[in-house]
């Protein structure tokens, strides 16, 4: 319930409830602007000018309204309030300063229990030309966001960059399933605000870089996983997932862009059949199959009090190559 009209607090105990920049943080910190893992891109509160100005009922209702909204979106329990009385000053100040911390340390954390979110059909696809590659087949795909801002209010809210992995042969072989058990194992990869996921298991974990997320990346390409077949004919084949910002380092809030490679490589010590040889065995020994890498995006939504919420303005496949 809100504050009612006549009762007066402070303009600058109010104000740091909605402007401080500093811990305790205040609600235009993490839910306007912000910056880094701040932020969420809701409309500011106006701070109020004066050393004993009153606080209207509007000015703390549109505080208590924007507390609740973020709430609800990060599904934290906020504290139970009813109109304040004589002497209730202190408690008061100190269960808003308390419930503006836990959902500052929400946002900062990357919303991770945020429900209102829409998972995408496959933005875009990036299949391998052909089946029969030497060595690797490399898959590069982009997702950009209309500026650096919009691009933190995503993650900040539990906006996830997802990606799948398979393959397909015309006639699948033992080497065929290896790839095919690998993008399996991988399951859904989902990179989010400071960590990584993902859905499957299995397979041998070479690599484990999980703990990386948009926060993590710069400019240059971070190993999100690396898992190797272990299939004992197929040791040494392996698909290798990382991830990297353009515009800048995510953390310094310069990124609009994040891009996400695979590189499936054929590091098997074959043995070499002709056309005659026992079924199962590839004739041609190289005979790899199409790797298929997909984008998806899981997008906040307004159903739970955030509004607006920021998606990506565009995606790509911004190379497809084998060797």
């Amino acid at each position: 319930m809100g504050y009612v009209a006549g009762e007066t607090i402070l303009d600058d105990e109010f104000n740091v409830f909605v402007a401080s920049s500093s811990d305790p943080f205040g609600y235009n910190h993490f839910a306007a602007t912000g910056a880094t893992v701040y932020g969420l891109g809701q409309a500011a509160i106006p701070v109020v000018a004066g050393g004993t100005t009153t606080i209207t009922a509007a000015q703390w209702n549109s505080l208590l309204t924007g507390m609740i909204n973020v709430a609800n979106h990060t599904n934290d329990s906020l504290t139970a309030r009813t109109a304040v009385t004589t002497g209730d000053t202190i408690a008061i100040k100190s269960a808003v300063a308390a419930d503006l911390a836990t959902l500052a340390a929400s946002v900062a954390g990357g919303s991770t229990n945020a429900t209102a979110l829409a998972t995408s059909s496959a933005l875009q696809t990036a299949t391998s030309g052909s089946e029969g590659w030497n060595s690797s087949a490399t898959q590069e795909l982009t997702a950009t966001w209309a500026n650096a801002n919009n691009m933190r209010f995503f993650f900040n809210a539990g906006g996830k960059i997802r990606i799948t992995v398979g393959a397909t042969a015309g006639a699948v072989n033992p080497k065929d399933q290896s790839y095919i058990d690998l993008g399996a194992a991988l399951g859904n990869l989902d990179i989010n605000s400071l960590t990584s996921t993902r859905s499957g298991s299995g397979e041998t974990l070479t690599t484990n870089g999980l703990a990386n997320g948009f926060q993590d990346l710069n400019t240059g390409y971070t190993v999100l996983i690396k898992l190797t077949s272990d299939n004992s004919t197929y040791t040494g084949n392996h698909i290798v997932i990382s991830a990297k910002t353009t515009g800048g380092d995510g953390d310094s809030g310069n990124a609009t862009s994040l891009t996400v490679k695979m590189v499936a490589t054929d590091g098997a010590a074959d043995d070499q059949f002709t056309a005659g040889n026992t079924a199962g065995i590839a004739a041609a020994i190289k005979d790899t199959p199409k790797m298929v890498t997909k984008i998806f995006t899981i997008t906040p939504t307004t159903a739970q009090g955030l509004d607006p919420v920021y998606g990506i303005s565009g995606s790509a496949v911004t190379s497809n190559t084998v060797s």
